[in-house]
């Protein structure tokens, strides 16, 4: 079971998958919970009654470990063909836009398009610094 299409921040892939982006700062937002979550925060998130993965990424920076983030969202993205996948970070938009625009081109948007296509779809404020915005177009 996906997400609901124009539920709050969920994006939709070209693919027709639906993927949720959040922040972790603000409440949950109503309704499902999701069945996969991508946690993107530079310390352990809180325990969740879902299945999770963590990946360390500080504020405005990169994943730490940039071959597990790969494979973790790979995993996300394969995922949401089928169910309700997550991807959140602390205020939602430079992490978890930063990911989702990855994910964007995993779904086949061209790399050097991907970040446009997840503001103009997910969040105006998606992927905040120079160095995330590199690390799209880099992304395969």
């Amino acid at each position: 079971m996906t997400w609901e299409h124009g539920a709050p921040g969920v994006l939709r892939l070209p693919s027709g998958r639906l993927v949720r982006g959040r922040g972790l700062g603000r409440p949950r937002p109503e309704g499902p919970v999701p069945s996969f979550a991508l946690y993107l925060l530079g310390h352990e998130p809180p325990e969740v009654e879902w299945e999770s993965r963590w990946i360390p990424w500080h504020d405005f920076r990169l994943p730490l470990d940039k071959p597990a983030f790969g494979v973790a969202l790979r995993e996300a993205w394969k995922r949401a063909e089928a169910e309700r996948v997550e991807l959140a970070c602390h205020g939602g938009h430079g992490r978890t836009g930063t990911a989702l625009a990855c994910m964007a081109i995993l779904d086949g948007v061209p790399a050097d398009k991907a970040v446009s296509y997840v503001r103009a779809n997910y969040a105006k404020r998606a992927v905040e610094t120079p160095w995330q915005h590199r690390f799209v177009k880099r992304f395969h």
